[in-house]
């Protein structure tokens, strides 16, 4: 008996223990600095295709004032990633804001299926709206098909509408996602023979005379210049050679190798698009977001504003050039200086200590599989057309039609359920028969069903990464996984959309106000951002939000 209740004893003491620390712990991540701490401006940095290998393979080429300011004065999450699969833009950029995954708001990729209107739709898409600034369907966007808020739209509500929320970038869908339903404005760029910033009635039925400013500065004309490397391209030894067989290129040039005179080639690359895929289009994203912040007076009180932005033109230039490429190492080098520029600006006009930062990406990149081949790395192309030929064989001999399937895309197959009911058969055995046909082909690594998706909970692995991207409504019937390295996909530049570590280890760095300096190596993920930001606010979390906030980042 005495045995017993000295044990009982150790054991009470070691849970008191185990409780004190686990409150202590809680304390600390969920308690917001008090109002007069907070920051007067909040500015969410997504830098579209990056991996978070750049900030350490380019390390020793950047200033102290982009990057490794937010490194030297920030806290660096090394180990952060995406928890979900697709990895695309649209998705990226609604997970970062909103704190959840496609599976909660609903934002599966950047086009899909609509399995009610039986036709593809893209993310941001309105034909509701009416465009502003321009004539072109360019124009015809809003946030309609995102479900859930964002910590943007919780800072709206919170201040009574008062604390304003601008989004921007070149793509459309990384200005219009992050800065969610209730924002002030939304602007993104129109190329071709414009050249100019642009929205939609959804936000405005006319553009500030700040941004009709901008836009009649010229300065994206400016940027229709040579593009040759910020340095002596002998020290770019983080990189390839310059010539090589794994590149896009431009059209009008034979080859993808520097310099590039972006005025001539732009006549044959789609006018001012072509700025899109060059260091530039970020250059001028900068100076548009130091105009946005100035033209609507942005951290100029007490209560806080939120400021998106997107650097798109990293994901140009990586689908173009590849992420091994001269030309993707001279773009994050010169992004470094756009961030000091941007940072410098926000020191003067903010002030310094007064706005908080945080910066990741969408999503990742695959090495060029042509590139990785030549090094002996399992790597190659999806075979689309046999994959296709075979699969409707398959259908022809088992079902005696080819017609019960509506649409393939993102690697999901969408079956007409009015004709597997017709035929008298039940949806999850056709469902399990195609993944067992599927699972077959050359270079299919795994295969899942709607069924299994909705009817099993996964905690791991790659089923834990296609559930929380799986949305019930939304997603189709059959899920396929491709071997490492297997795209569908031209033979130069590089694409993105997998589960792996090449897609989902992206960087996150906090700086700013009410943030410690420190790093971890603890595993931290996309949808821990904006709780992180909402408890620093103490404001709600964005109303789906799965992520937890990142308690140790906060001073």
């Amino acid at each position: 008996m005495k045995n017993f209740f000295t044990l009982s004893a150790v054991l009470l003491l070691f849970m008191s223990c185990g409780a004190q620390n686990t409150i202590t712990e809680t304390k600390s991540q969920t308690n917001p600095i008090s109002s007069s701490e907070q920051p007067k401006l909040v500015v969410g940095i997504v830098v579209d295709q990056m991996r978070y290998d750049y900030l350490t393979r380019f390390e020793s080429k950047f200033g102290e004032g982009g990057f490794m300011r937010m490194i030297n004065e920030g806290f660096n999450c090394k180990n952060n990633h995406f928890n979900y699969v697709p990895t695309y833009t649209g998705p990226g950029h609604a997970s970062v804001y909103t704190g959840t995954t496609p599976k909660i708001h609903g934002i599966i990729g950047n086009n899909w299926y609509d399995k009610e209107i039986k036709e593809m739709v893209y993310c941001a898409s309105d034909d509701q709206v009416t465009p502003v600034g321009t004539e072109n369907k360019a124009g015809l966007m809003s946030p309609h098909r995102l479900q859930t808020t964002t910590f943007g739209d919780e800072n709206r509500l919170f201040t009574q509408m008062r604390g304003k929320t601008i989004g921007l970038a070149l793509k459309d869908r990384g200005a219009i996602l992050p800065a969610g339903h209730t924002a002030n404005a939304a602007y993104w760029f129109h190329g071709a023979d414009e050249g100019a910033w642009i929205t939609s009635s959804f936000y405005t039925k006319e553009l500030p005379q700040w941004v009709k400013d901008f836009n009649a500065s010229e300065k994206a004309s400016s940027y229709l210049k040579p593009w040759n490397t910020l340095y002596d391209i002998s020290t770019y030894t983080e990189s390839g050679v310059d010539e090589n067989t794994f590149e896009g290129g431009f059209k009008g040039k034979e080859k993808a190798t520097f310099p590039y005179d972006l005025k001539t080639l732009s006549k044959t690359n789609r006018g001012f698009d072509i700025l899109k895929a060059t260091p530039y289009g970020n250059s001028l994203t900068a100076d548009f977001a130091m105009a946005a912040i100035e033209g609507e007076a942005l951290g100029q009180d007490a209560i806080t504003d939120v400021l998106t932005v997107s650097f798109s033109a990293t994901d140009y230039v990586g689908h173009n050039f590849g992420v091994n490429s001269k030309e993707i190492e001279d773009t994050y080098l010169r992004l470094d200086k756009d961030l000091e520029r941007l940072f410098n600006y926000l020191d003067s006009t903010v002030g310094k200590g007064e706005y908080t930062v945080f910066l990741t990406a969408d999503h990742g990149a695959v090495d060029v599989p042509s590139y990785l081949k030549t090094r002996k790395v399992p790597a190659g192309y999806v075979d689309n057309k046999d994959r296709k030929n075979r699969f409707n064989s398959f259908l022809d001999a088992t079902y005696g039609t080819k017609d019960l399937v509506e649409n393939i895309s993102n690697n999901q197959i969408f079956l007409d359920r009015n004709k597997v009911n017709g035929l008298g058969l039940k949806l999850s055995d056709v469902q399990t028969a195609i993944a067992m046909e599927q699972l077959s082909y050359p270079n299919v690594s795994k295969v899942y069903t709607a069924t299994t998706m909705s009817t099993t909970t996964f905690s791991n692995g790659i089923e834990a990464l296609i559930e929380n991207g799986f949305n019930q409504k939304r997603s189709g019937d059959v899920v396929l996984v491709n071997d490492t390295a297997f795209i569908s996909y031209s033979k130069t530049g590089s694409t993105h959309g997998s589960g792996l570590n090449y897609d989902t280890h992206v960087p996150l760095l906090f700086f700013g106000k009410g943030v410690k300096h420190g790093e971890t190596f603890n595993k931290t993920v996309i949808p821990d951002i904006a709780p992180t930001i909402s408890a620093m606010l103490g404001i709600s979390f964005p109303s789906g939000a799965t992520g937890q906030p990142l308690g140790f980042i906060m001073e």
